[in-house]
């Protein structure tokens, strides 16, 4: 499959044009952003590995992001699956052009070519920010496969029957430190900023806060819940994979 011609307003990431492309989120900026960049150099080792980002051939928040799950950077186990980390379609000059349908089409198109057992994504009960839209991936025929206590979900779409699942260490919720803890990666241009605005919070009001960056794939796939490059916990509970803003963190600290 010819990546780049099958529609030519979109572009796949490449090494050789990752440091010219727009990444695709809502950030805007003339300089350079840090979590840009930190993305930018998160994606310069995880292309090597089949990483697939797919963008709208534009400064536009539209793409899809997606890789082997062998090699994708969460808890989820399986064999020859591709695990779809994103698919954002946002601002309303780009929804209702069906620029999500040729997004989840091409993956699909992606993983029967390369002979994948199937795709698979996180997912909820109920829509969570920051999650892409389970009931739009049903529509391509995706079907919960595991869950957690909580109201987390694994969906799939089988192309041969087989199914991957949570890991088992997900299934624990909890953690020993009953302080405000966060895990985070440098997949998502925004956890640079919500870090910063978690610290100076926490700083300001003499919260005690541990902050762990999850920078190898072991540490990913050996996370005590479900994480999609984020993870809040408070007294030693798990809380969220939604980043935070303060109004959110507030709510989290009065429990």
């Amino acid at each position: 499959m010819n990546k780049n011609s099958i529609n030519p307003d979109f572009i796949n990431l490449t090494l050789e044009n990752l440091a010219e492309q727009h990444l695709c989120c809502i950030i805007r900026s003339k300089k350079p952003h840090p979590g840009v960049e930190a993305k930018r150099q998160w994606l310069s080792g995880r292309l090597k590995e089949g990483h697939v980002f797919r963008k709208l051939n534009e400064n536009a928040a539209v793409f899809i992001e997606y890789s082997p799950l062998e090699t994708a950077w969460v808890p989820i186990i399986g064999n020859n699956y591709y695990y779809i980390y994103c698919l954002w379609v946002s601002g309303s000059n780009h929804k209702g052009e069906g620029y999500g349908k040729s997004l989840m089409e091409y993956c699909i198109t992606d993983a029967k070519e390369k002979g994948k057992s199937g795709v698979c994504m996180l997912g909820a009960k109920k829509q969570k920010a920051w999650l892409s839209s389970q009931s739009f991936a049903k529509k391509f025929g995706f079907e919960v496969v595991d869950n957690t206590d909580n109201g987390y979900e694994l969906l799939a779409l089988s192309f041969d029957g087989t199914t991957p699942k949570f890991a088992q260490n997900v299934k624990m919720q909890e953690i020993q430190s009953k302080c405000l803890t966060i895990y985070y990666g440098m997949q998502c241009p925004y956890i640079r900023q919500t870090i910063d605005m978690v610290k100076q919070y926490c700083e300001t009001n003499g919260v005690p806060v541990t902050l762990i960056l999850v920078d190898t794939l072991q540490k990913a796939k050996e996370l005590p819940y479900v994480f999609n490059n984020w993870a809040v916990f408070y007294k030693g509970k798990f809380e969220t994979v939604n980043l935070l803003d303060v109004s959110y963190l507030k709510r989290i600290l009065r429990k």
